[in-house]
């Protein structure tokens, strides 16, 4: 019985890894976590995607110290989201959530342990992200490593999309025939707004300038997708 736990928040980039992993596992369990986050919908999004798509089980975690040790735009109202063209600059951005992939790869390797699975998934990407330190794939390594010694068993941290830009995203979810569910289903905009999202943030920006892409070169990126996947 092959096992999986997934980190799941109900977003572009987690739903496509959890559609594979389904492919992938005999079990998928899917573990979202709240922190406190400024758009706490996303939470009732990934428990109704987690179901339609047939995850094993889903568990929602309560992490809110998170919330009281991280300022972020993401954890404070009166943090404004930055538009796209804010959010350019060589500093971190207002949505970096520090420690955030930290606890939550932690705390999800710990549900791993308990439900007996072999990896943890998770959506973090190196290509496109947002200057965010722990979407690196040095850093997930670094810590696998040392998640492992401390529970003395062997979880392998899984990240699928590390090395692809949103348009092969999309095109893995493509292959999966889950395009529209990603694209209407899903919630990955800084300002809460389900499916195409506000059009204006640096999510919705990278996902929109992905889709469009894909679709006006859609054998193209699933050539160089395949190429990778290889």
């Amino acid at each position: 019985m092959k096992r999986a736990v997934v980190v799941f928040s109900g977003g572009q980039d987690s739903t496509t890894c959890l559609i594979q992993a389904l492919k992938n596992y005999d079990e998928v369990h899917c573990v979202t976590f709240d922190y406190g986050q400024r758009h706490r919908f996303e939470i009732e999004v990934a428990q109704k995607l987690s179901q339609h798509l047939g995850a094993t089980a889903h568990k929602t975690l309560d992490v809110t110290l998170l919330n009281e040790l991280a300022v972020s735009s993401l954890t404070r109202d009166n943090i404004p989201v930055p538009d796209f063209n804010e959010s350019e600059s060589s500093s971190l951005p207002s949505t970096f959530v520090p420690g955030r992939n930290i606890l939550f790869l932690t705390l999800a390797a710990i549900y791993a342990y308990q439900v007996q699975a072999e990896a943890v998934i998770t959506g973090v990407c190196e290509t496109d992200f947002s200057g965010y330190p722990d979407c690196r794939d040095e850093f997930v390594k670094s810590l696998n490593h040392a998640v492992n010694l401390g529970l003395a068993k062997d979880i392998r941290f899984e990240t699928p999309l590390m090395w692809l830009d949103k348009a092969q995203t999309w095109a893995l979810a493509d292959s999966f025939g889950h395009l529209q569910t990603i694209r209407e289903q899903t919630l990955t905009c800084y300002n809460g707004i389900q499916g195409d999202g506000c059009g204006e943030c640096a999510a919705c920006h990278l996902r929109s300038k992905g889709l469009n892409y894909y679709l006006s070169n859609k054998e193209a990126v699933m050539q160089s997708l395949q190429q990778l996947l290889k």
